[in-house]
């Protein structure tokens, strides 16, 4: 069963731009969830450009009460500075379902690529080591679209994670491209090098309801898709409720 966790920084990147509190995230967040959405996701910044820790800290309180997932992705490099007390600090405070490690940067527009497991193995484990000491399910954003990172993915569980989060940028554009078939076969090929070596997969980044279908059918086994950016822009147009129910129809067609 592939679940839908939906990624609401977009929400806090409105709000922000123009100051206040509205759109309310708290309230988007609630919306996706009474549509059905499994959980949901935040990516918390140093440089607080979309959700910030009070927003993190309203969540936390909210999937709590619904009982739902709450994922929380971030940087475990990242140093603390003035309103970002640090990644694992936020974990430690609200203890998240899901813990997912990401290697960005504040220069980075987006995530734009994963970790090098072979590489950054040492450096990785005691934070995986943190984390899953307080009960987070510890998931590292992977790659999947060269044969060095699929050739490497099942390194992520001798970090100790408990599964990957394959990076689905480079799916996306292939799909829009028209060459989506040979890249779901490296992506496929991902997945289960990952679940070969006892790791869960998810799959997340440039998600929407016209390529998702097609690469769940290629792809084996996803347990959970956090989309946020396609998510949150189908819903300018159709609403939230429905935009979510859009996406859980698809992956109920799957899952049939």
């Amino acid at each position: 069963m592939t679940v839908l966790s939906v990624n609401v920084n977009k929400i806090a990147v409105l709000r922000n731009s123009r100051g206040g509190s509205e759109p309310d995230v708290v309230r988007a967040a609630r919306a996706c969830l009474d549509a059905g959405a499994q959980g949901i996701t935040v990516h918390p910044r140093p440089d607080a450009r979309h959700i910030r820790a009070d927003d993190v800290y309203a969540l936390a309180e909210l999937t709590r009460e619904r009982g739902v997932e709450f994922n929380l992705e971030g940087n475990p490099f990242a140093p603390p500075r003035a309103g970002y007390p640090g990644f694992f600090a936020l974990c430690d405070a609200v203890r998240p379902a899901q813990a997912t490690l990401v290697p960005d940067s504040d220069a980075q527009l987006t995530s734009d690529h994963g970790f090098d497991f072979v590489r950054d193995a040492d450096s990785l484990r005691p934070h995986v080591d943190a984390l899953k000491g307080i009960g987070c399910r510890v998931s590292l954003f992977a790659d999947a679209h060269t044969q060095g990172a699929r050739a490497g993915i099942a390194h992520a569980a001798h970090v100790g994670a408990d599964r990957v989060e394959l990076y689905t940028g480079p799916w996306a554009e292939a799909f829009a491209s028209g060459a989506g078939k040979a890249m779901a076969a490296q992506f496929a090929e991902a997945a289960r090098r990952a679940q070969d070596a006892g790791l869960g997969v998810n799959a997340g980044h440039d998600l929407s309801q016209e390529n998702l279908g097609a690469f769940l059918r290629a792809v084996p086994g996803v347990l959970e898709v956090s989309i946020g950016h396609a998510l949150i822009g189908e819903a300018l147009y159709d609403g939230l409720d429905a935009t979510v129910r859009g996406y859980l129809t698809l992956l109920g067609e799957e899952r049939g």
